[in-house]
């Protein structure tokens, strides 16, 4: 499933509610972690896109529906812009600038890859078995599979 996202902020808005709305009988509960989690990512992605490039995107959520990937979510945002995605580490007070350190931090693998003339840039969450995350010592990330660095 996918979303046209105009070059606009308030399309920022537009692509959480579209998301959240997705989210109603794909086996993702609206207050489970996952499902804010993603929220914020398609937030981050989304306002990237908007913000940083001035071009439309497309949003794209890949969520379980059985199979192998049953216990996958993928967030993609392709956009016509050529430039690559440029983490950097905001400072102090700034505003800007850690969209892409939370990816980093929330998502459990994400990327991008050039697309015709421009960019999808792309992020996976992985939701562990029910029941395993929740014998964790990491209730608050129960539901998440991750890695300590």
């Amino acid at each position: 499933m996918q979303l046209e996202i105009r070059p606009d902020p308030a399309e920022v808005g537009r692509a959480r509610r579209w998301a959240r709305s997705r989210l109603a009988g794909s086996g993702i509960d609206a207050d489970e972690p996952l499902a804010e989690t993603l929220i914020l990512l398609v937030s981050e992605l989304v306002t990237n896109a908007v913000v940083h490039t001035g071009c439309p995107a497309v949003l794209r959520l890949c969520l379980p529906g059985g199979g192998a990937d049953a216990a996958t979510v993928r967030l993609e945002v392709a956009d016509s812009s050529a430039r690559p995605p440029a983490p950097r580490h905001a400072d102090g007070d700034e505003t800007n600038g850690r969209g892409l350190e939370l990816v980093d931090g929330l998502a459990d693998r994400w990327g991008w890859n050039p697309e015709g003339a421009g960019k999808r840039i792309w992020c996976e969450l992985d939701r562990c078995a029910s029941g395993a995350a929740q014998d964790s010592p990491y209730g608050a990330f129960g539901g998440f599979a991750y890695e300590a660095v």
